[in-house]
């Protein structure tokens, strides 16, 4: 009995280590799987609508574009601003505007917008409409025309929520022209940024370079600049004291005219003339030749003023030196 009772026991042995080499090769083949399966289905559905889903973002949900995307209404939206300077397109003296060609980069964070780019196949960056999120509503303050281009459809997220706008276009500002040194003169036309109803208690501005990086990147990109060369962009920053006033950015461009078009036209013409009436002294007064060529030198002078004077603009504190 002792024998049967321990080869029973023996038998009873092998089935179970049996039955665990199979319970285990069957929990081996189940995990192996959810391997399979999680290798294949993220890889399916790697794509942006995955992600927008994942956020809830779409054209019918209000909430994203109706309201400033804070977590708490005492929170400041912080929106940092770029601006570049493409071409200096013109500047009309007699209606002292100033005509650039600029760009704009805008940035600020989303709160209610984030993702693990590890869950959706490291996507970290989407394009989307610019109708779909709230957006900051800067203005110019000197800016007279809106540009007449449309501004750009998309807008970029990322997975830490922060927002970008990039937008080029023509401005037609108001500058304070200083021409008592025409034509050498230098002039500095500002382009001030602000919100048109966020106070700084709702928004802050924050300057997204600085005046060397905003005046060397605008000369790598210049691309024209007609009778003015572009000297450098200044950038000045009036925080509010007050969180019932708002934050202004303003980009101050000084640029120096070209004066060689001037010169060849106005200057060497005028010396010209000056010449020819200091030589009328030499001419006899008998027969009226004298005065006839003195009118013509007034003439000739009096024709170049009105054209001076069809440029330069026709209220000024100081009247140009030429």
């Amino acid at each position: 009995m002792q024998r049967y009772s321990r080869g029973r026991l023996r038998y009873s042995g092998s089935e179970r280590g049996s039955a665990s080499a199979a319970v285990l090769r069957m929990l081996a083949g189940f995990f192996w799987l959810l391997l399979l399966i999680d290798g294949v289905d993220p890889e399916d559905n790697c794509s942006h609508q995955e992600v927008l889903d994942h956020l809830q973002l779409t054209k019918s949900n209000e909430l994203f574009h109706m309201t400033r995307p804070v977590k708490h209404h005492k929170h400041p939206t912080e929106v940092s601003l770029e601006v570049l300077l493409f071409a200096i397109l013109d500047v009309v003296e007699k209606e002292q505007k100033f005509i650039p060609y600029v760009w704009i980069l805008t940035r600020w964070r989303n709160e209610f917008i984030s993702w693990d780019p590890k869950q959706f196949c490291d996507i970290r960056n989407i394009s989307l409409p610019v109708e779909i999120l709230w957006k900051p509503d800067l203005t110019i303050e000197e800016m007279t025309e809106k540009d007449k281009a449309p501004p750009s459809p998309y807008l970029t997220i990322n997975n830490m929520g922060y927002v970008e706008i990039q937008n080029d276009q023509v401005l037609v500002s108001t500058c304070r022209m200083q021409i008592f040194k025409f034509p050498f003169d230098t002039q500095m036309c500002n382009l001030s940024f602000k919100s048109v109803i966020y106070t700084a208690k709702d928004m802050r501005l924050l300057p997204g370079d600085n005046s060397t990086e905003a005046t060397e990147w605008s000369r790598e990109l210049m691309r024209t600049q007609y009778e003015w060369l572009f000297v450098n962009m200044t950038v000045t920053t009036k925080n509010a004291t007050n969180l019932e006033d708002q934050d202004v950015i303003i980009y101050t461009i000084t640029m120096k005219r070209r004066p060689t078009l001037y010169i060849v036209n106005f200057l060497l013409p005028i010396l010209f003339f000056l010449c020819l009436d200091m030589s009328s002294f030499l001419i006899s007064e008998k027969g009226g030749e004298k005065l006839s060529f003195k009118v013509t030198v007034l003439l000739a002078v009096t024709v170049m003023q009105l054209i001076l004077n069809e440029i330069l603009p026709s209220s000024t504190n100081r009247i140009p030196l030429i």
